[in-house]
């Protein structure tokens, strides 16, 4: 009789729930080891406020890259809501705006005109057509064996779109193609969304950044998962475990033997070993260097070991703000991605402070209200009041202002303090009135408002230095001269180990919640084995 062949995936967040119901579906014996005590990571709903029935998404908040194919494949029963609105950004100091309103074409025009760059309305049209043309290309080759360099640019089609995107600091095409100063702010954002980078980055991380943001879905859209990010780790748990997926919490990985697939762990006070013809890891590609005590050029090409730049800040409101431009309702501003204080200028001089080792002010940030789109996350009861959610994400924020820090000192307490105090600043300088006129307190008085700085994040997901995509991104397409002999590189989720496997954000195409790592390595596997 054949033996079984087993896998132990190392860590239950969305990529490893991926890995582990593919897996199981094709008959492998599965261990899922996740140290917290519920599965997810970063993908996962919580009530974070006491007596304040509200699901938040506590740190990953949006959808975008996971494929059509990973939701048929798994039988996931899951709705992702598009938002309205793609966004709105004030006028720093002014009561105008730019409202960008996918629903409404002449609405998006006249408000480009209302801010004075009636030109710049053309050239949106004409940009976000390039990156369109980019999505249908390439997104669809992201569940695929890697294509080399020359391939996706032949793909793709179109030699000025590629040097623009691809080969040339994203600013250039930026400058190039915008002249109003808040206009190529909105364009920029999309680059820095947890990259640290200037907008003329000789390295083109920011270039990566904006490249993932843009092709997701094959449109670019950013969608709100209904009843919160913790449904889609919830539908993943479910369909591994009908799959046949062992799925082991308060499960610590504390070694990894590469070369005989034994895995020890912690669990209920005890040591225990598995073992796997292969081993996928859903941890950072730096965690996993230490677990096996291997450097970490041996588990990840590139730049695996870049630190995070964020803080990420959730609040429960009473109802919306008001807004200095009083003609246009908050329900339109809120219903996108809400830009604050990110003007092309502001976002540079942003970089500049905290190269310098000073936290920026204004800080630069973007808003998402997620129960403007999806009402299921409140309570009936605060439906009913107007209460609203608000999810914060401050740009330019690196993690090496805080970097020497204990998370669980007095001094990580003050810096959060301060930062938490900066975002509402910067919140401040857009609205009618103060944010915290409108927060609801909890069951003991205080605000409805957390804050995750870096450390943070680090501390409670193992992120290394609280960078989200566990570390820097590569492009989604191999070089030309790669080595694509072995189906874990072909697959992107090769490292120096056959037994071992990348299978979360530290894969190729790894990063945001798309669980394309996570069918990747699976993909691999199922090739070897």
């Amino acid at each position: 009789m054949t033996k079984q062949r087993s896998v132990v995936i190392v860590g239950g967040g969305h990529n490893g729930l991926v890995a582990a119901a593919y897996l199981a579906k094709a008959g492998i014996a599965v261990t899922v080891l996740e140290k917290l005590s519920h599965v997810g990571g970063a993908a996962v709903s919580a009530q974070a406020f006491e007596g304040v029935d509200a699901n938040l998404s506590r740190y990953s908040y949006l959808v975008s890259l996971l494929p059509q194919r990973v939701i048929d494949d798994l039988g996931l029963e899951l709705t992702l809501a598009r938002r309205r609105y793609s966004s709105y950004t004030p006028v720093p100091d002014g009561d105008g705006g730019l409202l960008v309103d996918t629903g409404d074409a002449l609405a998006t025009a006249e408000s480009f005109a209302a801010l004075g760059a009636e030109g710049d309305a053309d050239a949106w049209g004409r940009f976000y057509d390039g990156t369109g043309r980019l999505a249908r290309a390439l997104f669809p080759t992201l569940t695929e064996p890697l294509l080399t360099r020359s391939e996706a640019r032949e793909a793709v089609g179109d030699d000025v779109l590629w040097n623009a995107i691809i080969e040339r600091p994203i600013g250039e095409t930026i400058e190039a193609t915008f002249e109003n100063d808040l206009v190529r702010g909105v364009v920029l954002t999309d680059a820095l969304i947890g990259t640290f980078s200037p907008a003329h980055d000789p390295e083109l991380h920011a270039n990566r950044c904006f490249l993932y943001h843009v092709i997701g879905g094959g449109t670019g859209d950013w969608d709100v998962p209904v009843g919160g990010m913790g449904a889609v780790s919830g539908e993943l748990a479910r369909a591994a475990r009908l799959a046949g997926a062992t799925i082991v919490t308060d499960a610590e990985v504390t070694r990894i033997d590469p070369a005989t697939g034994e895995v020890h762990y912690r669990h209920d006070g005890a040591t225990v070993v598995a073992t796997g013809d292969r081993v996928l890891a859903g941890v950072a590609p730096s965690v996993l260097s230490r677990l096996m005590d291997a450097p970490v050029a041996d588990i990840a090409q590139g730049t695996h070991t870049l630190p995070g730049a964020q803080v990420k800040v959730n609040l429960v409101l009473s109802r919306l703000p008001g807004l200095r431009d009083t003609s246009l309702d908050p329900a339109a501003a809120f219903g996108g991605t809400f830009h604050i204080n990110e003007t092309y200028r502001q976002l540079q001089q942003a970089f500049e402070s905290a190269s310098s080792g000073e936290l920026p002010s204004p800080l630069p940030a973007e808003i998402y209200c997620h129960s403007l789109t999806d009402p299921s996350i409140l309570s009936p009861e605060l439906q009913a009041a107007g209460v609203q959610t608000l999810t914060v994400f401050a740009l330019h924020v690196p993690h090496a202002l805080i970097a020497e820090t204990d998370p669980n000192s007095a001094e990580h307490a003050a810096w959060r303090d301060r930062v938490q105090a900066a975002v509402i600043a910067s919140l401040d300088s857009v609205l009618a009135e103060p944010i915290e006129s409108v927060l609801m307190t909890d069951a003991h008085g205080r605000p409805c408002i957390e804050t995750k700085t870096t450390l943070d994040l680090e501390a409670a997901l193992d992120l290394p230095a609280g960078n989200i995509f566990h570390g820097g991104l590569d492009w989604p397409f191999a070089e030309d001269d790669a080595d694509l002999s072995t189906p874990a590189a072909r697959w992107g989720v090769a490292t120096a180990f056959e037994r071992v496997l990348l299978c979360g954000s530290g894969a190729r195409r790894g990063g945001a919640v798309s669980g394309i790592g996570g069918h990747n390595a699976a993909m691999a596997v199922l090739e070897s084995l």
